[in-house]
């Protein structure tokens, strides 16, 4: 299991907002484990904080504006698309105004700035959330949608289509966030000509120029307009017969503007809380749809707030019974784990079949054949024992006993052929001996059982 990252050292970047047209600094900061990202505005009185996560995202009009409790900060996609890209699990931002500064309108200039300062490894496993279902969100009056399929890795589709003779469909792909850096991160964001107008009597793109944006000029307007639009932009004279590309700096992609998409999608949807592994494909994507498509995530992570660890049968075991053997005391008919497919410096995953040739159902209940409960937290107390033991040398001189055992709940019954699944994590490091650690119990996806667990490691005479 990977762990959190966070900057190995601050960064500032500077530049005017695309909205305001106000001249701006945001500043980077590492930050410790589990904070995520945060955004603090430091030209307001108390210098009051905005978590970063979807539920706060207040408008989508041509960007993502978050607001907490009436602080706001936009125009923050692309910052949260390179953290996210970069691997970076826990940062605070730090602005002086109401939204992030356009710089050239892509997220490059935020990447090669983390990439100047590194990412630093913390001690707290990185929480990804996988994806195990197929789950849409559509959108039939845009038609717009989103999906998001089971995957080996986060990866993205992107189909964007508009009503243009200049970019009517294009598509983008990103299938390893390695490549986010030379592929995506440089795509610059990109406006018709025609929302021009709409834009700025909405008071809107104050800061919009050749510099930090596409423009498209891909519906002909007579001379006269395109003469009142370019001296509101403060752009060279257009002629009114060249539709196309207007920007200073030619395309770096012919599709462009797809990519740009898909790296808008990546920043809203960092947006979510935590990593999540699973294929993206998304139609005719935007802000609006991107967060709700993100809230939905955020309410599924929710629910399955402890996932199921990842269970293949095929897969040989990290201990299989003979190791358990040698490393617990127990033998039948109360040793309760068959194998260990998981095993980290803070955590264990351990499996059992449970058969109908259980001896305790013989009793438990001849005619309804329940695995006790106190069986299920006995189960997870060997496969924690089996976490503590991994932290010994000579862990076979070494016997675990159990101090406390606190929080237990029982969700749902076990019966025979049912398969569970332990997952134990610790809950602080051991000392003296002495270790804490929270265990759950799954049948399926779902939990049957959990607790908390003290133990002490004790030599054997």
């Amino acid at each position: 299991m990977s762990k959190q990252q966070t900057l190995n050292d601050s960064f500032s970047v500077s530049g005017k907002g695309l909205h305001t047209g106000l001249r701006l600094t945001a500043t980077f900061l590492p930050a410790p484990e589990n904070h995520g990202y945060k955004i603090q505005r430091t030209d307001l009185e108390g210098q009051p904080t905005i978590d970063a996560v979807a539920d706060h995202v207040t408008e989508t009009t041509r960007g993502t504006v978050l607001n907490q409790k009436d602080v706001k900060v936009s125009t923050v996609e692309h910052a949260m698309a390179a953290l996210y890209a970069a691997g970076v699990d826990n940062c605070l931002i730090q602005v002086d105004g109401p939204e992030l500064p356009i710089l050239d309108g892509s997220a490059l200039p935020y990447i090669e700035q983390i990439n100047a300062v590194g990412l630093k490894e913390q001690a707290a496993d990185k929480d990804v959330y996988i994806i195990r279902k197929k789950i849409e969100f559509r959108d039939e009056e845009t038609g717009s949608c989103i999906t998001v399929l089971p995957d080996e890795r986060f990866c993205v589709d992107v189909h964007i289509s508009y009503d243009s003779r200049i970019i009517s469909n294009q598509y983008a792909s990103l299938d390893n966030m390695d490549r986010f850096a030379s592929e995506i991160a440089g795509a610059r964001t990109f406006v018709f000509v025609r929302e021009i107008e709409p834009l700025l009597n909405a008071g809107l793109i104050k800061g919009g120029d050749l510099d930090n944006a596409i423009v498209i000029y891909e519906r002909q307007l007579d001379q006269e307009r395109v003469d009142k639009l370019t001296a509101i932009m403060d752009v060279p004279h257009v002629d009114a017969n060249n539709l196309g590309y207007l920007n200073h700096k030619p395309l770096v992609w012919d599709n462009e503007p797809a990519r740009h998409k898909l790296l808008d999608l990546i920043g809203d949807l960092a947006l979510i809380g935590k990593p999540i592994q699973g294929r993206i494909i998304a139609t005719r994507p935007g802000h609006t749809i991107n967060n709700k498509f993100a809230r939905t995530l955020r309410k599924e992570i929710r629910i399955h707030e402890v996932q199921v660890p990842v269970y293949d049968c095929n897969q040989s075991p990290v201990m299989d019974i003979n190791r358990i053997r040698e490393l617990l005391p127990h033998r039948f008919p109360f040793l309760l784990v068959d194998k260990i497919i998981e095993l980290g410096a803070n955590h264990i995953v351990g499996v059992k079949n449970v058969t109908v040739n259980e001896p305790f159902f013989q009793g438990h209940f001849p005619q309804e054949p329940v695995m006790p409960g106190v069986l299920l937290v006995e189960a997870q107390a060997q496969v924690g024992g089996l976490l503590v033991l991994n932290s010994v040398d000579e862990p076979e001189r070494y016997s675990t006993y159990f101090m406390k055992i606190d929080g237990v709940k029982f969700r749902q019954k076990v019966v025979p052929g049912d398969t569970l699944l332990f997952r134990l994590e610790l809950l602080a490091p051991i000392r003296r001996g002495i270790s804490t650690m929270k265990g759950y119990v799954f049948v399926g996806d779902k939990i049957v059982c959990e607790a908390e667990f003290m133990a002490q490691i004790i030599k054997n005479k």
